[in-house]
């Protein structure tokens, strides 16, 4: 890839992040900032605005640090294990140990006196899921050996990626960083490969 291309990555990512993270924020604060828009505050929704996507830019360069890091850890494993198959039996043992930690170490840490573990198995749910269908998308788009390393790196990098807000364990902060992060992330993941296809070319 060259410099022209990763720039273009880099932006439009840096664009996605900020906006994901606005929508995301006015809809998780729906109930906070609803009287703005009733009253049409421009100003203040302006001001609002300009705050979430300040932070949609942070969540950006956080993904775009976890996937050029992944990219890295992905060639080192295939030189370290030389086999495919090896590596990603490796990855999904993983991608199983972290999901696990994602539910049981937040409900040991979080968990209130009597409260269910259920809300903390439909977090990791959703993770696994959106990671799922991205990943499926990507092997339909390239081929069927990229189902586990995309799926790796949209679980347990994205978990990594969150790490600063699950230590906060605030509800609000923990949809607001993660939507933009699985979000980023699967729009690098799926452009990677078309614009490596170009430069190759």
């Amino acid at each position: 890839m060259n410099s022209r291309k990763w720039v273009r990555l880099f932006l439009t990512t840096l664009a996605i992040g900020g906006i994901a993270t606005a929508i995301t924020g006015f809809v998780v604060e729906w109930n906070k900032y609803e009287k703005l828009f009733i009253h049409l505050q421009i100003g203040e929704i302006l001001a609002v605005l300009a705050w979430y996507i300040g932070f949609g830019f942070i969540f950006s360069v956080i993904s775009q640090m976890g996937f050029f890091a992944y990219l890295t850890v992905h060639r080192f494993g295939l030189g370290f294990f030389r086999s495919v198959s090896l590596w990603n039996s490796v990855q999904i043992v993983l991608i199983a140990f972290v999901l696990f930690d994602l539910v049981y170490f937040r409900y040991q840490v979080f968990g209130k006196s009597g409260e269910s573990i259920f809300s903390y198995i439909l977090v990791a749910l959703f993770v696994l899921l959106f990671g799922l269908v991205t990943a499926y998308i990507k092997r339909r788009q390239t081929n069927k050996e990229a189902f586990i390393p995309a799926l790796f790196f949209m679980t347990v990098v994205t978990i990594i990626e969150w790490f600063p807000a699950l230590r906060i364990n605030d509800e609000k902060w923990l949809y607001l960083m993660l939507i933009p992060l699985l979000i980023c992330n699967a729009y690098q993941l799926l452009l990677l490969h078309k614009l490596t296809k170009v430069s190759s070319s």
